[in-house]
């Protein structure tokens, strides 16, 4: 097949003038929201309130249903909530519900003293993010549905506007959160957070779902099971709970896939140990909560609209791979900046540059590898063999990092910690080498099947 022409600037801006991107980014804003509602936010609120790094840590545990969720993805993939999904189609219903659920637990959130009624504040945050996790399998198989694998160029510009909206949704918020905790309180500051998630779920009925052979697809499988089994009921159950997992390891093979997962879960394990303890550590070193709110959010918030939407554009002419590993290098390495600003102390420069720093090494990592996922999803299971890839990262992002601050603590060294996060990264990308060819041929098989 021969290779085609990397696309100009202008064709490559250009292309963004696309409906489907905007609606990706609205749902991206949904996505992002819950990790500053019960991530940062209550991360501030709970340090504010006197309990201890360990504490807080172990609060964060809640998240650890992200790492999970891929077990009820089949249910998004193939269950049609009654009246919101004949209403809404099968992605945005699934994640309007899960809206619902999100704002009774933020309403309830509100009123709570966590430092009093701890049980009870980690109760309901569990709650909600455990509808916060069912929605990004939503979400998630929404944008992959929206592109097709054969777009190959729309792979990055999907992952971009879904990484800007997750950070639109995290970063404005967290920066009025943060503006107003220490004037308003933090009760206060949730009911605020409460309206953000109304405005969320106008968004949801805004998008227009996607359409695609999904059904189809799920119908055959079904069809090819009925032959053996001779029972609708089981068929029906085998293809919804078996054949998305036995489908992925059968399209990549048994050492491949295992390779894969293996990647998808170390890559962004030092990320997550330091961002659960980001705004601990800013406060420890004396950093107030205008400043965090300012630098973090706000100005975080922009840096990493720019870089992500400039990352998806280097991606797009120049392959995901690449992208992945160059991302990856950097990302790593910019960890290390965190170490310089424990030695110096709170020097607003250091930190604005850190900020700069570590926003565009995420966002151009994460771009590459939310594309990377993308691919190695099949059309008829999008929803439960993505939801099953970035619950492997969000392991590592939610229920190892929980140790964060017992890590922190036994370390009792703030620049020695963030070395220790920055060293994590390198064994996923030996991984990545490896499978760098492997990876080109399925782009290569995807196009050549739109041909």
């Amino acid at each position: 097949m021969p290779v085609k022409p990397h696309p100009t600037w202008q064709q490559t801006l250009k292309s963004y003038a696309d409906r489907r991107l905007f609606w990706v980014f609205l749902l991206g804003c949904s996505s992002g929201f819950p990790w500053v509602l019960i991530g940062s936010a209550m991360s501030g609120w709970l340090t504010d309130a006197g309990l201890t790094l360990a504490q807080i840590g172990y609060f964060g545990s809640v998240f650890a249903v992200y790492a999970i969720n891929f077990l009820w993805a089949p249910l998004v993939d193939r269950v049609k909530i009654p009246i919101v999904c004949q209403w809404l189609g099968q992605r945005r219903g699934w994640i309007f519900f899960c809206q619902t659920i999100m704002l009774i637990g933020t309403l309830y959130l509100a009123g709570v003293h966590p430092e009093k009624q701890l049980l009870l504040t980690s109760m309901i945050a569990l709650l909600i993010a455990t509808a916060s996790a069912t929605q990004d399998i939503a979400i998630d198989a929404f944008r992959i549905d929206s592109f097709p694998k054969s777009e190959e160029s729309k792979l990055p510009q999907a992952s971009a506007m879904a990484v800007i909206g997750w950070w639109t949704g995290y970063s404005l918020p967290g920066y009025f959160a943060f503006a107003n905790a220490d004037s308003q309180g933090w009760n206060m500051v949730f009911y605020g957070m409460a309206a953000v998630v109304l405005l969320l779920m106008l968004m949801t009925l805004i998008v227009k779902e996607p359409q695609n052979h999904r059904e189809e697809l799920q119908n055959q499988a079904e069809e090819r099971y009925e032959k053996v089994v001779h029972n609708r009921v089981i068929s029906w159950l085998s293809v919804t709970v078996i054949e998305p997992f036995a489908d992925f390891f059968r399209r990549n093979g048994f050492k491949v896939s295992i390779t894969i997962l293996l990647f998808v879960f170390l890559f962004k394990i030092g990320e997550a140990f330091l961002g659960r303890m980001s705004i601990a550590f800013y406060k420890d070193i004396g950093f107030t909560n205008e400043q965090i709110g300012y630098y973090s959010k706000l100005i975080g918030w922009g840096a990493t609209m720019l870089f992500t939407f400039l990352g998806s554009m280097v991606n797009v002419r120049f392959g995901i791979v690449r992208g992945l590993m160059i991302g990856g290098i950097a990302m790593s390495a910019s960890n290390l900046m965190f170490a310089w600003i424990a030695e110096v102390g709170p020097n607003e420069h250091l930190f604005v540059a850190t900020i700069f720093v570590d926003n565009f090494t995420t966002a151009f990592s994460t771009i590459a590898f939310v594309s990377f996922l993308t691919v190695l999803t099949g059309q008829a299971f999008s929803a439960t063999q993505y939801a099953l890839l970035a619950s492997l990262g969000n392991f590592s992002r939610t229920t190892l990092s929980s140790m964060s601050g017992q890590f922190a603590e036994y370390l009792n060294n703030w620049s020695l910690f963030f070395v220790f996060t920055a060293v994590m990264v390198i064994p996923s990308l030996f991984m990545l080498y490896y499978l760098r060819h492997y990876f080109d041929d399925l782009l290569s098989k995807a196009q050549e099947s739109k041909d």
